[in-house]
C-alpha cells in the first residue's frame, strides 16, 4: 500500500511543488522591480485568478473521484463519458469567463480593493492573462481525468511542464525582452497555450496505456451535464468558500496598507509551498481511495486512509522544523528592508500553518475518493465562519495578527470536522 500511495504522492509532490516555485520566481521578479506596490500587484493580480479558476476546481477534484471510481470498476464508457463531459463544460466556462472579462475585472478589484498604484498593474495583468482561460480550464479536467486513471506520472509531466514554460517565459520578457511588469502576465498566458497543447499531444501519446484508447470531446453523448454539475455542486460552493477566506487575507491586508499587502503575500506563499505538498498526499487519497470505493475493497480502503494521515504527519513534522526560522526564504522574495523587517513578527504563525493544516488537506483528498462532497462543504462552512468572528472580535486589538490567528483556526476546524465525520461514518 505504501508503494502505491509513493506512486501517486511524489509525482504529484513534483509537479505541484513547480505551482508555488511559479509564484516565488513571479514573487521574486516583481520584488526586485523596484517597490513594494509590483509584490502587491502579483498577489492581487494572482487571486484575481484563483477566485475565478478555483470556483471551477470540480474540473479537476470532480473529475478525479469520479474517474477514480470508474477506474476502479473497470467501465471505460463511464471513463470515456467523464471526459468528454468535464472538457465541454470546461470550455463553456471559460469562454463565460472571456465574455464577462469587464464586469469581473471590475468586481473583483472593487472587493479585493487596494492602492491605486496596485488596482491599476493587477488590472493590466488580468487583462492580459484572462486570455488563457480556455487553456487552463481544460488542463484542470484534464490532469483531473489522469490522475483518476492512476496516471500521476502523466499529471506530474503536464504541470511541471506548463510552470518550467511559465517561469521561462517570465524571466524572458521581463528581463530579456525587457517588458518590465506586463511581462509577468504575458509569460505566463503563453505558457498557458503551450501546456495546452503539449497536454493534447501527450493524452494522444498515453492512448495504449489506458483502458480508455478512443476518447474525446465530440465523442459519445457524455455524461449528463446537468448530472454532472449536481455531483460537483457541494465541491463548487466549497471552493468558492474557501476562495472567500483567501481572498479576504488579500483584501484586509490591501486595505490596510501596500506594506502589510506585502508582507501577508510572502506568508501566503510559504503556505501555498506548504499546501501544494501536502496536496501531493490528497492526490493519492483521490485516485486510491476512488478506485477502491469503484473495486469494493474496503479493507485496503481502511488501509489507505490510515497510511495517507501518516504520510501526512511525516510531511507537516518537517514543514514545521522547516517554516520556524523562516527569514532566509523570505530574503530569496524581496529585498525590501521594512518588509522583511514586518514579516519577522509572523514567525510562529509561519511555524504553526503546517500543524494546522494537516489533516485538512489529507481528508481533503480521501473525501474526494469517497465523492462525499457535502462533507466537503460542510467543513468549510463551519471553519469560515470561525474566520470571520475570529477577525473582527479580535482585529480591533491585534490588527493584522487576528487575520492570521483567525486563519490557522479556519485550517484546523476543517481538519476536526471532516475527521470527526469520517470516524461516525466508520463505526456507522
Amino acid at each position: 500500500m505504501n508503494k502505491e500511495i509513493a506512486k501517486i504522492v511524489f509525482p504529484s509532490i513534483l509537479a505541484n511543488i513547480t505551482i508555488p516555485l511559479l509564484g516565488l520566481v513571479d514573487t521574486a521578479i516583481a520584488g526586485h522591480l523596484g517597490s513594494a506596490v509590483e509584490i502587491g500587484a502579483i498577489a492581487v493580480g494572482s487571486m484575481m485568478f484563483n477566485l475565478l479558476y478555483w470556483n471551477f476546481g470540480f474540473l479537476r477534484m470532480g473529475t478525479s473521484g469520479m474517474t477514480a471510481q470508474a477506474f476502479g470498476a473497470r467501465d471505460g464508457a463511464r471513463l470515456r463519458a467523464i471526459y468528454a463531459t468535464a472538457a465541454r463544460l470546461a470550455l463553456a466556462i471559460s469562454l463565460a469567463i472571456i465574455v464577462l472579462q469587464l464586469p469581473l475585472r471590475w468586481l473583483m478589484l472593487w472587493i479585493i480593493g487596494g492602492s491605486e498604484g496596485v488596482t491599476s498593474l493587477a488590472s493590466t495583468y488580468f487583462n492580459i492573462v484572462v486570455w488563457g482561460a480556455p487553456a487552463v480550464l481544460l488542463m484542470m479536467a484534464q490532469k483531473g481525468w489522469l490522475l483518476g486513471n492512476q496516471r500521476a506520472s502523466d499529471a506530474m509531466l503536464v504541470s511541471v511542464a506548463v510552470n518550467v514554460l511559465n517561469i521561462v517565459c517570465s524571466l524572458v520578457a521581463v528581463y530579456v525582452m525587457e517588458m518590465g511588469f506586463i511581462g509577468i502576465a504575458v509569460g505566463t498566458l503563453v505558457a498557458q497555450w503551450l501546456g495546452l497543447l503539449f497536454t493534447l499531444w501527450l493524452l494522444r501519446a498515453r492512448r495504449k496505456k489506458l483502458i480508455v484508447s478512443n476518447f474525446s470531446v465530440l465523442h459519445g453523448g457524455g455524461v449528463a451535464v446537468k448530472g454532472f454539475i449536481q455531483t460537483n455542486t457541494h465541491i463548487f460552493f466549497r471552493s468558492f468558500l474557501l476562495m472567500m477566506v483567501l481572498l479576504s487575507v488579500t483584501a484586509i491586508g490591501a486595505r490596510t496598507s501596500d506594506l502589510v499587502l506585502a508582507v501577508n503575500t510572502l506568508i501566503m506563499q510559504l503556505f501555498t509551498l506548504y499546501s501544494y505538498f501536502l496536496d501531493g498526499v490528497a492526490f493519492a487519497g483521490e485516485a486510491l481511495v476512488g478506485k477502491y470505493v469503484g473495486a469494493g475493497d474496503k479493507p485496503r480502503l481502511r488501509l489507505c486512509v490510515r497510511l495517507l494521515l501518516l504520510w501526512g504527519a511525516v510531511f507537516t513534522v518537517i514543514y514545521t522544523i522547516f517554516y520556524a526560522q523562516p527569514q532566509w526564504l523570505l530574503r530569496l522574495l524581496t529585498d525590501e528592508p521594512q518588509v522583511l523587517a514586518m514579516a519577522r513578527d509572523y514567525r510562529l504563525w509561519c511555524a504553526l500553518l503546517p500543524v494546522c493544516g494537516c489533516l485538512a488537506f489529507v481528508w481533503d483528498g480521501v473525501f474526494i475518493g469517497l465523492m462525499r462532497t457535502r462533507a466537503m462543504l460542510l467543513s468549510v462552512l463551519t471553519a469560515a465562519v470561525l474566520f470571520y468572528v475570529i477577525y473582527f472580535a479580535f482585529c480591533a486589538r491585534w490588527g493584522n495578527y487576528a487575520l492570521w490567528t483567525a486563519f490557522l483556526a479556519f485550517l484546523l476546524v476543517r481538519g476536526f470536522v471532516l475527521t470527526a465525520l469520517y470516524l461516525v461514518s466508520v463505526r456507522s
